[in-house]
């Protein structure tokens, strides 16, 4: 036998055991369901015959696939978001009992594919401590257009708990969202609080915009946005072309700025306007508004903005209705209340420049006409945040937290996050133990203004620390689980 021969005989032997290897199920752990967030879903259209076709995510003939069959109008009637091209309706695969859809978004893809994982790697760091898929490891995908309160959405949500719970022998479900999935979440909690606390155990909420993400948002439905960057990006959707999508999707409404939220550092819409003097003298001036104010500017801006489809020119400007829409989901999002059974906690992404006020012109160049706006080149004033979604907003879930934990991570990555794969394996029990992990200095626990003034009325003054946060444990030398601690724990100066 040659000298090859050998090394592949032995290549061979070695993709064998590989490929027979089969990971250590732990029969013991509570399930968990995985809730992603907007653009986290495979959605496919299906044709009047029930032909399925991938739409969302793909790369090849991406644009033109999307105008087809992803571009949609809001129906004010119910609340849904439908296609324009009326013989298509979208839907979410189930296959691997929903872990299909959210784990890698074009599984066509070869080189580059890391770009389109969504919870591929936590999936796969899962499976390493013992999770099965259809036994302890669930996904749900969604039709992320829609509003997060949409009763279709949220009825499908309802069975898929019970489902989950079933499967995994009655035990109660650990959730983990990342992103708008947790505004799905708390949605539900709010409408259907019974059913959540019937099912659920735990939830870890990544990266949520709990009170919106306002620099991004504003530049979406003023310029679109891009979910793909690099190379495919040149092969991928435009962002104007994804801006005709944005306009009429109540989700994107829903993470605009809320309002009625006391913001520290209030996003605002800065635009260098052209004023002219009566002699006709052109001067610069700086105006900025607050939210409410800004939705004003961005209906003008976009009054007669439109497209064409099947021939048709039809207007697509900043749609009122689902403005109303989106201002009752607030309301709802606002009066949602954890019940006393389930464990909520927070991780958010930090260290990230992260758009919050916007600044359209400049004193040299101001704008003229506010429809100019969709054809310039915003400028950020940047807050600490993941680079989408700012710390502030995270951080105000207005839930009685066991943990808020911040990661430096960005928006996208930090589901992929070594990091944040230590924090919930040791939240959910799951795994062996790390002998040398101590979440005690792995991550801080940041109270609310809220759990700072119920502390201060229980226990009176709170310990002060200038540039850092201590978790302050009730025992002498005894180390807790985050779980033991009592959420409110220190106040930074």
């Amino acid at each position: 036998m040659t000298l090859l021969e050998e090394l592949i005989r032995a290549i061979e032997l070695w993709l064998r055991i590989v490929k027979e290897q089969v990971p250590l199920v732990d029969p013991t752990l509570d399930p968990v369901l995985l809730v992603p967030g907007i653009a986290g879903s495979i959605l496919e259209a299906v044709d009047e015959a029930g032909n399925k076709e991938r739409v969302w995510v793909r790369i090849l003939a991406a644009e033109h696939e999307f105008r087809e069959k992803l571009w949609s109008r809001f129906d004010a009637s119910t609340g849904r978001t439908v296609s324009v091209n009326e013989k298509t309706r979208i839907t979410v695969p189930e296959d691997r009992y929903g872990l299909y859809a959210i784990d890698t978004l074009d599984p066509d893809m070869i080189i580059g594919d890391e770009t389109v994982y969504y919870y591929h790697d936590m999936i796969v760091e899962m499976i390493k401590w013992g999770y099965q898929e259809g036994k302890t490891l669930f996904g749900f995908g969604y039709d992320f257009r829609q509003s997060n309160r949409l009763s279709e959405t949220l009825d499908r949500f309802s069975k898929k708990l019970e489902s989950v719970y079933t499967a995994s022998g009655g035990k109660k479900i650990n959730l983990i969202t990342h992103s708008m999935g947790g505004l799905i979440v708390k949605c539900f909690i709010s409408l259907h609080s019974d059913v959540f606390e019937k099912y659920v155990k735990s939830w870890i909420a990544i990266a949520a915009p709990f009170q919106g993400a306002p620099g991004y948002i504003t530049t979406s439905l003023l310029n679109g946005m891009s979910f793909v960057e690099g190379w495919e990006s040149k092969f991928f959707i435009s962002k104007w072309c994804m801006q005709q999508l944005l306009l009429e999707c109540p989700s994107i409404y829903e993470l605009l700025a809320n309002p009625n939220f006391q913001w520290k550092d209030t996003p605002l819409l800065q635009i260098w306007r052209e004023n002219l003097d009566n002699n006709g003298k052109k001067s610069a001036l700086l105006e900025s508004y607050e939210p409410a104010e800004a939705i004003k500017m961005i209906e003008k801006a976009l009054s007669n903005n439109e497209i064409i489809a099947d021939g048709m020119h039809i207007s697509v400007p900043l749609n009122l209705d689902i403005l109303k829409w989106a201002k009752e989901t607030h309301d709802i999002l606002s009066s949602a209340k954890l019940p006393e059974s389930v464990k909520f906690y927070n991780i958010y992404g930090t260290d990230y420049d992260t758009p919050h006020t916007v600044c359209y012109g400049s004193e040299h160049h101001p704008v003229s006409n506010l429809s100019h706006l969709l054809y310039a080149q915003g400028k950020y004033v940047y807050v600490d945040g993941d680079g989408s979604v700012p710390v502030e907003s995270a951080k105000a879930d207005g839930l009685n937290a066991v943990a808020r934990v911040g990661v430096a991570a960005d928006h996208r990555g930090i589901v992929c996050s070594h990091h944040v794969f230590r924090i919930v394996q040791h939240w959910l029990h799951a795994g062996e133990p790390d002998p040398f992990y101590n979440p005690l200095n792995d991550y801080v626990i940041l109270p609310t203004a809220y759990e700072i003034e119920k502390h201060h009325e229980k226990r009176g003054d709170l310990t002060s620390v200038s540039e850092d946060w201590e978790i302050i444990s009730p025992s002498d030398g005894e180390t807790m689980r985050p779980a033991e601690l009592a959420p409110m724990v220190a106040c930074g100066s």
